[in-house]
């Protein structure tokens, strides 16, 4: 259980300190790196607790129930594989936060990006940890979006905005198909269980959806790791501080991608649709990539597109899928991840030190930065493959799984040939880096005079470079006993024997080596000139880079094409728009709802479905009459509206649900008197065009109201159709049975709202306090209409003592009234679970008595005597809501599951409780702050435009 326990914090605690993180001064650098540094020191820790767990083929598994009846769950599952993923983004993250320390200027808002990077490294344990695949789901999409705030950190730079928003549209795109494919993967297997998925590998393989599935899936992975064609989106990303360019590039948001292939090739690899398109697209990406790093003049982007390289490689193997491939995967990943992180930082080490990233404007920095230049040597070397580095042993195991697995196919035939050829232009950029770089004449003219940086800036690179050495001089010592408990966790009883070592002889894969070496320096020694215009001067990357076709397909789908569409519906304003829309919807409808059989009986028809009928015509008269007179008669209209809501109401009541008809009633009175105070703010309608109304404008209403009514009336026929061709047993039925047993309360409709269904309530109460700030936020930028601001003084306060005289009587009787409604606000919130009423009637009718007593007096002389912080209601209503439901984890249950049991009082006797009534009380105190939040808004105007008024009074009434 201790260990389960930590699996759980292992997710949770960099979620924490990123919201700690978040609310530190802008200035405590210190603090902010001594914090995120221990909750990835934290997080190593419980990966070393958990270390023996998961050895020779052991799993961790926590379970919190969460929507069980829908399949999703709140599983969290380490095995080897995992535990090896999640020490590369611990580790890793650990050196780029302290490495953030020193590379971040002063005046940068140092909290938000550690806040940002710890949010992503959660986002990460979460993807990796997940153990139901609709989970996963949701946190690769939550790494998209904290990593849109990454890339997009300077967001004062137009270069941040724009990669930040094609990264984001790229990867969240991938991640909308990758959970139609979870979702596909969920039926076919029969649940969303990641290891049931893992196991159902043969079912998935030759069911129907397969290729479906397949495609959905690979559309994610790729997107996400930056496979061709999605691979232009990765170079773009480099506008981000150098820090987030190490962490995401190397260890996190772009080894997702190859981390899902090789977690579900159980499940859907093997097959010959799988390896075309995954080993194809690896492949392609693998060259394409290297090529292009050839001519980057930009450390980062030569950097970034060799990581696009390096990932089609991983991508390459995970397709060949043999146990080999699967473990030369693994190992490249760590590989990869150690010196791709050196290498962003000793370049961001030079940008911070020189002012400049440009390859053509550097020159001779070994001179002034030895120790950076030999870091950054070594760790270049591990990234062209040079013998006695780990980039050597993981190259030699890709060249070995190319040669061996060969069944005469086109893709396998050119395998080792585009191996070769891709190491031959690794070895070829990686020389050009440190050649062009770091030897020959010193740089003259860089914006700033190089020197080492502080040796603390130092220590992170050097610490990964150290690991690239001892990995490359004893690597099974160091990761023989993780990458066999990560080939257990993937391959199970397929692993292969392998062997890490230096020497294997002289084989396919060491002559594939020296071949690619020697054709690497002969690619470099081609003439320079040939290299620094392959950028500009010869277009070359004009045939790979795909960014200006993207950004040319952006710009059709979100400007000319609805542009188009626009002329073509002829819709030039809002109401003609929501026209179009409505009879697109209405014909969509139409046609849909054809195939359908309509063989209906009518019910039988007496007195009583007569006096039925007439109520709704006569409500039905009311709301046409109101959407008729909303644009010149408002008050009429707000009348009428209310005369269909009280039908409504009486609807409820006639059809035995009195809970739904108090609530409506109550609606309708906070409601009308709110918008009754809106009113008087509006300008005046002039009548004169209201009596002049052209032909033309009463065909358009008359044509507006046609189009209404007969969306209206479908909607009620397919409403009766569901009605009256339903089955016999219905989920009312079930709720009726089940709401005192389950829920332990007679009133059904409060027990599905605060028990059956509470996390909807949750989140429509959620929804209410936006709703309240949004209207509040507009209502402050609201200017009233000049009539309503510049009348005179006497004018003014004349008006102001007829209203006093008209309501004096009204107004004593609104403030005798406060305490009764307060009561009944009290008796209908503790009756709710079993009578009419509950937290939502009881805080409307709480609000109802503070709209009465602005309305009866003045706002200052409310205010003066009752303070009202409708923000905090809100906040604390949502507070005690969700502590309500995450209390019940406590004792193992679901969210939000009710405990209820009767209580013996002395002297009362037995008297019910329930911990809905706690819910409760937050969803009354959530809806009390937004009513009274939105009266408050309206009411300030007055005091707003007091100082107003009186700046425009003439002088003699000074």
């Amino acid at each position: 259980m201790v260990e389960q326990n930590l699996l759980l914090l292992l997710v949770l605690t960099p979620f924490i300190s990123a919201a700690l993180a978040a609310t530190l001064p802008v200035q405590s650098r210190n603090a902010e790196t001594w914090l995120a540094g221990l909750t990835m020191a934290l997080a190593l820790v419980i990966l070393a607790v958990l270390a023996p767990a998961v050895t020779g083929g052991g799993k961790v598994i926590r379970h919190v129930e969460w929507a069980s009846t829908i399949g999703l769950d709140l599983t969290f599952r380490i095995d080897g594989f995992a535990w090896l993923f999640m020490v590369l983004v611990a580790g890793i993250g650990m050196l780029v936060l302290v490495y953030a320390r020193y590379y971040m200027a002063p005046e940068d808002p140092v909290p938000r990006l550690y806040a940002f990077l710890l949010c992503f490294a959660g986002s990460m344990a979460g993807l990796i940890l997940s153990g139901n695949i609709i989970m996963l789901v949701v946190f690769w999409e939550l790494t998209s979006l904290v990593s849109f705030l990454l890339i997009g950190y300077w967001h004062h730079r137009q270069d941040a905005r724009d990669g930040a928003r094609m990264a984001l549209i790229v990867t969240a795109s991938g991640g909308l198909c990758l959970m139609l494919a979870m979702i596909l993967l969920g039926q076919i297997v029969g649940s969303y269980d990641l290891d049931e998925v893992l196991a159902a590998g043969e079912r998935i393989t030759s069911h129907r959806l397969y290729p479906i599935a397949l495609i959905l899936f690979l559309l994610g992975a790729f997107t996400k790791s930056a496979q061709f064609p999605f691979h232009f989106w990765l170079p773009n990303a480099m506008a981000a501080p150098t820090p987030v360019s190490s962490y995401l590039h190397s260890a996190t948001m772009v080894k997702a991608g190859v981390f899902l292939l090789l977690r579900f090739h159980p499940a859907l690899g093997g097959t010959d649709e799988w390896f075309q398109l995954v080993t194809g697209a690896g492949l392609i990406t693998l060259l394409i990539g290297a090529f292009v790093a050839l001519f980057k003049h930009d450390l980062k982007g030569l950097l970034a597109y060799s990581t696009i390289s390096h990932l089609g490689l991983i991508t390459a193997l995970a397709g060949i899928g043999t146990p080999l491939a699967i473990m030369a995967a693994v190992f490249h990943i760590v590989n990869h991840a150690v010196f791709k992180a050196s290498l962003f930082m000793a370049a961001g080490i030079i940008d911070h030190e020189t002012g400049t990233r440009d390859m053509r404007r550097l020159s001779g920095l070994a001179r002034a930065m030895p120790v950076t230049a030999t870091l950054a040597i070594i760790a270049s070397g591990a990234m062209a493959g040079v013998p006695l580095l780990n980039g050597f042993l993981s190259k030699e195991m890709f060249f070995e799984a190319t040669y061996v697995w060969n069944n005469g196919s086109p893709i396998d035939n050119a395998a080792p040939y585009v191996a070769v050829l891709a190491a031959a232009l690794g070895a070829a950029y990686s020389l050009r880096f440190i050649v062009t770089v770091f030897f020959g004449p010193p740089a003259r003219d860089l914006p700033h005079e190089p020197h080492e940086p502080p040796a603390l800036m130092r220590l992170p690179v050097f610490v990964l470079v150290a690991a690239c050495l001892c990995v490359g001089i004893a690597p099974h010592a160091l990761l023989g006993g993780w990458l066999e408990n990560a080939g257990i966790a993937l391959l199970g009883d397929d692993l292969p024997e392998f062997s890490l070592k230096i020497w294997h002889g002289v084989n396919p894969a060491l002559v594939m080596s020296v071949i690619a070496m020697i054709l690497g320096i002969a690619i470099y020694l081609v003439p320079r000139r040939w290299i620094d215009r392959g950028e500009e001067g010869l277009g070359l990357l004009s045939l790979v880079a795909f960014g200006p076709a993207f950004e040319a397909m952006l710009q059709f789908l979100t400007q000319r094409l609805p542009r188009s569409l626009l002329r073509i519906a002829n819709a030039p304003g809002l109401q003609a728009q929501m026209r179009v829309m409505v009879l697109i919807g209405m014909a969509a409808a139409f046609l849909s709802l054809q195939p359908l059989e309509w063989n209906i009986s009518p019910p039988p028809i007496g007195a009583r479905e007569l006096v039925f009928v007439l109520l709704w015509l006569i409500g039905g008269t009311c709301a046409i009459g109101a959407a008729w007179q909303a644009k010149y008669h408002r008050f009429a209209a707000l009348i009428l509206t209310g005369g269909a809501g009280l039908v409504t109401c009486t609807t409820f009541v006639w059809l035995s649900a009195p809970d739904l008809a108090v609530t409506q009633l109550l609606v309708e009175i906070a409601t009308t008197a709110l918008l009754l105070l809106g009113l008087r703010w509006l300008p005046k309608r002039d009548e004169e065009i209201a009596a002049d109304e052209t032909p033309r404008a009463r065909f358009r209403r008359l044509r507006d109201l046609l189009i209404a009514v007969t969306c209206g009336g479908g909607m009620t026929a397919i409403a009766l159709a569901v009605l009256l061709t339903r089955p016999g047993n219905s989920v009312g039925d079930w709720f009726l049975r089940h709401s005192y047993v389950e829920g332990g309360g007679t009133n059904v409709v409060n027990v599905i709202l605060v028990d059956f269904r509470a996390f909807d309530t949750f989140g429509e109460i959620a929804v209410l306090a936006i709703v309240g700030l949004t209207v509040y936020a507009l209502l402050r930028r609201f200017r009233p209409a000049p009539e309503s601001v510049s009348r005179p003084r006497p004018q003014r306060e004349a008006e102001e003592q007829a209203l006093e005289a008209y309501l004096f009587i009204p107004a004593i009787l609104m403030q005798w009234l406060f305490a009764p409604i307060i009561a009944l606000s009290a008796y209908l919130f503790f009756r709710g679970h079993d009578l009419p009423g509950g937290g939502f009637a009881a805080g409307v009718t709480f609000a109802i008595g503070l709209l009465l007593q602005y309305v009866a007096s003045n706002v200052r002389w409310i205010e003066a005597r009752l303070t009202i912080l409708p923000v905090r209601w809100m906040g604390v209503g949502l507070i005690i809501s969700a502590s309500v439901g995450t209390g019940s984890w406590i004792f193992g249950a679901p969210f939000l599951t009710t405990h209820y049991r009767y209580l013996d009082l002395p002297l009362i006797g037995k008297v019910p409780a329930s911990t809905a009534m706690l819910f409760d009380l937050g969803v009354f105190a959530a809806v009390v702050g937004a009513i009274v939040l939105v009266l408050i808004a309206i009411a300030h105007q007055s005091l707003r435009i007091a100082p107003r008024a009186r700046n425009t009074e003439p002088e003699e009434t000074l």
